[in-house]
């Protein structure tokens, strides 16, 4: 082709033209030369594929004109928004909260995830209130913190109301924020975590604000019972924010900064004529040890946020996983000679069960979980051979482990907890009965205490129970007996497994015999011997096949270490059904 050009241009110059050749294309201009394309038959397809374009010289594209400017214009702007957006309430506000020992919003959050991994959403929401004055305000990320990272390791969702900005009060946008963040979490299958702190709803935005909170409060409960709910109240929560916690799985109270509370003092005061104050009503220590409405109490924040750390190292990400499991090839679990000094043969001697399950976890690492309510049951996580588990376990140091209403409430929930979120239970048995007296039978005992028998008989995760010394009654059946679904039964030669203690079974049976004996006392102790040997024996027990095996307790741990390994495959088929209706 090149050959014949020459040629061309003089048969033009014949005919008057311009002679003159066009000047060469610059490379920047697109030309069979200068874009060339490669190509190759790709046999697999039957077709040709495109693989390279070149691409223009360098340096040779014309500059537009004021490109350089724009680019940095907004590059300024989105700096200069996010700083303030990031900034919240200002540095005064956040050195208030330093000086008072506590955290801002952002640093609860920083100090939840591993560092890098948060990726916020809703950084430059705003409100869209034009009453009260409210369209002359900017509020920064409406004042909460929301977004996603990770915590060693797991995706974990999370929201941080911030107090230093209006209070942390809710609005539309506010809640809008906090449900996408739920939303998310559910379609993630991953756990979310609330920090709490603020001045109740937005009231300039009226009934939109009360309609934030019940968007809120549908989504706590679609997420339950499918990804953990972890709320931590490091602040005022007052009126109606208190349900959305309460809705949740776990609530952890930083002691000296937070308070819970429907009604004030205030109000209590006008409406009722009760004098009170926030520690009575509100504090901590109240919503712990008397209304059982929080399970951990934390220090400080930083306190918090372990607690949660600890919680999640529990705890799987979602109903259909498993909990996170740290099992050993080795199957070997050695026997503690200490358990067998820890029980003491008279069953109206009272011991620490903690000791008890402290020496069964793995490492003595066991997590409580609400320490100061409801004291004579003692519940929280622990492992044994690796295998992350559930304990219920009665404490004969408080009312000698009965079963009253407050424990059956505390060891239901528990239970259900755990069946859940595929949490094995194992079930430390030493109870005397339901706690007898009027006020508890007027306040519903058959009711609450039927909770346990739900829980237990409902629950589809591996359970084990260990009967230590009594068993009695109805609270045997209680605490897991085999014919409530308990899958293995392991006894210690301590136990009594009987309709009722020793003692009160005498004075029934043998009334008259009693009355004519010379020594009263003597008598009752030979009968209460005979009655224990012969109708409380665990071996009579274990005759019926109500309990599987009888073991000394040194053996107790590698023997609950090994059913557990052997039922992590469990499966379970219930009858189809909505929900059970537990008698709440």
């Amino acid at each position: 082709m090149r050959g014949h050009l020459p040629r061309f241009w003089a048969f033009i110059r014949g005919f008057g033209g311009d002679s003159t050749p066009p000047a060469p294309r610059p490379p920047s201009v697109r030309s069979p030369v200068a874009c060339r394309k490669t190509f190759r038959y790709t046999r697999q397809e039957g077709r040709a594929a495109v693989l390279k374009q070149a691409a223009p010289v360098p340096g040779t594209a014309p500059k537009r004109k004021g490109a350089m400017a724009i680019s940095r214009s907004l590059a300024d702007e989105l700096d200069k928004r996010r700083a303030a957006a990031l900034e919240g309430g200002g540095p005064a506000k956040a050195e208030d909260r330093h000086a008072k020992g506590r955290l801002t919003a952002r640093e609860r959050i920083d100090t939840l995830f591993s560092a890098g991994t948060f990726q916020e959403t809703g950084l430059h929401a705003q409100h869209a209130t034009r009453h009260f004055g409210m369209e002359k305000k900017s509020i920064p990320a409406d004042g909460v913190i929301t977004g996603t990272g990770f915590v060693d390791g797991r995706p974990v969702a999370a929201f941080s109301q911030d107090f230093g900005v209006v209070g942390g009060t809710l609005g539309e946008m506010h809640s809008r924020k906090i449900c996408l963040v739920l939303d998310h979490a559910l379609k993630a299958g991953v756990p979310v975590v609330g920090f709490n702190d603020s001045g109740g709803a937005r009231i300039q935005e009226g009934v939109g604000a009360l309609s934030a909170y019940g968007q809120v409060f549908y989504r706590n409960v679609q997420l339950s019972g499918v990804v953990p709910q972890i709320s931590v109240i490091a602040g005022p929560c007052a009126g109606g924010a208190a349900y959305s916690p309460a809705l949740t799985d776990f609530v952890i109270m930083t002691r000296e900064h937070a308070q819970m509370f429907i009604c004030g003092p205030e109000v209590i005061r006008a409406v009722t004529g009760q004098a009170t104050t926030m520690d009575e009503i509100g504090s901590a220590e109240a919503h712990a040890s008397v209304a059982g409405n929080i399970h951990f109490i934390a220090e400080d924040d930083a306190h918090a946020v372990a607690l949660v750390h600890r919680l999640l190292s529990f705890l799987p990400s979602n109903n259909m996983m498993d909990p996170p499991h740290r099992i050993e090839p080795d199957l070997t679990v050695e026997d503690d000679p200490e358990l067998d000094a820890l029980i003491p043969e008279d069953p109206k001697s009272a011991y620490d069960v903690r000791e008890v399950i402290a020496r069964l976890a793995d490492e003595g690492d066991f997590l409580e979980v609400m320490a100061g309510f409801a004291a004579n049951i003692v519940v929280g996580f622990g492992r044994i051979g690796g295998v992350v588990t559930g304990f219920v376990a009665n404490q004969p140091m408080v009312k000698a482990g009965a079963l009253d209403i407050d424990a059956s409430d505390k060891g239901a929930r528990f239970v259900r907890l755990c069946n859940v979120f595929n949490i094995p239970l194992v079930t430390l048995v030493d109870v005397p009965g339901f706690l007898p007296g009027v006020a508890e039978e007027r306040r519903g005992i058959i009711r609450h205490g039927a909770k346990m028998l739900f829980a237990y008989a409902s629950a589809t995760v591996p359970k084990i129970t260990v009967i230590m010394r009594k068993a009695y009654g109805g609270a045997y059946l209680a605490m897991c007996s085999q014919d409530m679904g308990a899958d293995r039964v392991i006894a210690w030669p301590t136990a009594e497994i009987a309709v009722m203690g020793a003692e009160g079974a005498v004075n029934i049976l043998y009334r008259k015999d009693l009355a004519e004996a010379e020594d009263r006392a003597a008598r009752a102790r030979e009968l209460a011997a005979e009655y224990r040997a012969e109708f409380a024996s665990p071996y009579l027990s274990a005759g019926r096949l109500f309990v599987s095996d009888i073991v000394q307790p040194r053996q107790t741990r590698s023997a609950i270490a090994l059913t557990l390994r052997g039922l992590l495959s469990k499966r379970e088929t219930r009858p189809p059904k909505k929900h059970g209706n537990i008698p709440l």
